[in-house]
């Protein structure tokens, strides 16, 4: 079993670089759709609404983006709770497909969260900061909240020496597939 991570930063293409390996080559687990698994258990909903003083368990999102913009360090708290949530999800993947000859891992944060050591390989997706911008926007993100988020991440220079390999994807879905397909052939 070959386990690649990849990561990159804020709307770079990791999930469309995501998707594309594993419909070609194997298993995908994605941070951002474990996260999304969460949002819709009532026991983490009750969690947060605990942690955070919610009142109204529907608008949870809403109300921890509030917080967020209002004061950064309530991102922490989150993180601590959800990050290790989503740890636990990644080792039942990767339990579950230990007889598969690759496994894909999207995550977002994988260096932030110094989780290097779990993978053979990474992949880094990069694109330029106004590309990811707009692309961010055009999934109805808005700027506050993007650069917000981007604050929080480490530099793409620095990422990308934790990583094996770069791609930048700044042109079109072809040549993203092209530069994927030409990495992961060497480890069929």
């Amino acid at each position: 079993m070959i386990k690649i991570g990849i990561t990159g930063s804020l709307a770079s293409g990791k999930s469309t670089a995501s998707k594309f390996l594993s419909s070609k080559y194997g298993p995908l687990f994605s941070a951002d759709s474990a996260v999304k698994e969460l949002y819709k258990s009532s026991s983490f909903k009750s969690l947060i609404s605990k942690k955070f003083k919610i009142k109204n368990n529907n608008q949870i999102k809403k109300n921890l983006k509030k917080m967020i913009f209002n004061n950064s360090a309530e991102l922490k708290k989150l993180e601590k709770i959800i990050h290790p949530l989503v740890r636990k999800k990644m080792k039942k993947f990767t339990f579950k497909n230990k007889n598969k000859k690759l496994l894909f891992y999207e995550i977002p944060l994988l260096i932030e969260s110094k989780l290097m050591k779990y993978f053979d390989k990474i992949i880094f997706i990069k694109s330029k900061k106004q590309l990811r911008l707009k692309r961010f926007k055009s999934k109805n993100g808005d700027k506050k909240l993007f650069n917000l988020l981007n604050s929080k991440q480490m530099r793409d220079n620095k990422k990308i020496k934790f990583c094996d390999y770069v791609i930048v994807n700044e042109k079109n879905l072809k040549i993203l597939k092209k530069n994927l397909s030409t990495i992961i052939s060497k480890y069929e």
